[in-house]
């Protein structure tokens, strides 16, 4: 009985976190350098900042906060599979919705 209370504990647990880390997407109007500005999905993907922007059309890009300020991203390109994108991101301090890749000039931005 004592072993199946804690089972139950632990699967809720699993599952409060779960809810906790996935969001449902929000219209949001997104920027990236290649596309230029267009309406997106944004989802936030855990509490440090990480998010995925998506729109019909458009590459899908996750953008991962390894430490306050600094992120990797990745793209989907339609193909099911991410492709890491090169550099590091830095998050802009005069538009924090915006980061930028200072090695290729890149920017992807969701408000």
């Amino acid at each position: 009985m004592r072993h199946s209370c804690l089972v139950a504990a632990g699967l809720a647990a699993a599952m409060l976190v779960g809810v906790a880390t996935t969001a449902s997407a929000k219209p949001a109007r997104c920027f990236t350098t290649d596309d230029g500005y267009y309406p997106c999905d944004f989802r936030a993907t855990d509490r440090a900042g990480s998010f995925d922007i998506s729109a019909p059309g458009k590459p899908t890009f996750s953008l991962i906060v390894d430490r306050p300020g600094f992120a990797s991203a990745f793209a989907d390109f339609g193909t099911g599979r991410n492709v890491s994108l090169p550099g590091m991101y830095v998050r802009e301090r005069d538009e924090p919705a915006c980061w930028s890749n200072p090695e290729t000039s890149t920017k992807i931005c969701a408000w």
